[in-house]
């Protein structure tokens, strides 16, 4: 074999050798983005759970709180009205990508769950309503709801974060602007909530 094409052999050698590891390094990092963005998807999708089973809980709650509130109906009605909010918005995953519809469910949420606060309120007015078996549970069940909430809004975060510093690092953010991956919305406090809340007696 002459010397010359032994150089040109070993010269595409090379290159394709480059073009390879590449192209393995875009790969991985693509998949990567990929792993992370169905992450928040699934951190979302728990988040959706766990105001549903709130949705789900809701009228249960309100039913057995009218049996001995009757006179109460602006709470009732606010609650409906919150929950009814809460139900027109159709959440899909990319709600995660729009700062306003994401900020219209946030808003939605915490709608709902100060109508559930003053229903709630409502029943420490009402001694036999406390000691009904049926509210009790299903304050508890209620209470629990919120927590798994709290709990999943954070999980959500955190995943959120992962993925955001991976788009935001370098080289993946070069792929990840290449390939359309945005940053995506955390879930925020509700205005004011930074306060402490006064409570009188």
């Amino acid at each position: 074999m002459k010397r010359s094409t032994i150089i040109i052999l070993a010269v595409l050698g090379g290159i394709l050798f480059i073009a390879f590891s590449l192209f393995s390094w875009g790969t991985g990092v693509y998949n990567g983005l990929v792993g992370l963005d169905e992450g928040v998807n699934s951190a979302w999708s728990q988040v959706q759970n766990q105001y549903q089973r709130r949705a789900d809980l809701t009228p249960n709650l309100v039913e057995v709180v009218k049996g001995y509130a009757t006179h109460e109906s602006d709470v009732f009605t606010q609650v409906a009205e919150a929950r009814a909010s809460v139900g027109k918005l159709t959440v899909t995953p990319e709600v995660l990508n729009n700062p306003q519809a994401f900020k219209q469910f946030q808003e939605a949420q915490s709608g709902l769950s100060s109508a559930l606060s003053r229903l709630l309120a409502v029943a420490e007015n009402y001694p036999q309503l406390k000691a009904n078996e049926n509210f009790l549970q299903l304050q508890a069940q209620l209470e629990g709801t919120e927590n798994r909430i709290a709990v999943e809004r954070k999980r959500f975060n955190e995943v959120t974060q992962d993925y955001n510093t991976r788009v935001r690092t370098f080289p993946a953010s070069f792929i990840a602007g290449f390939m359309g991956f945005g940053q995506r919305q955390y879930f925020q406090a509700d205005a004011g909530a930074e306060h402490a809340p006064k409570v009188k007696f």
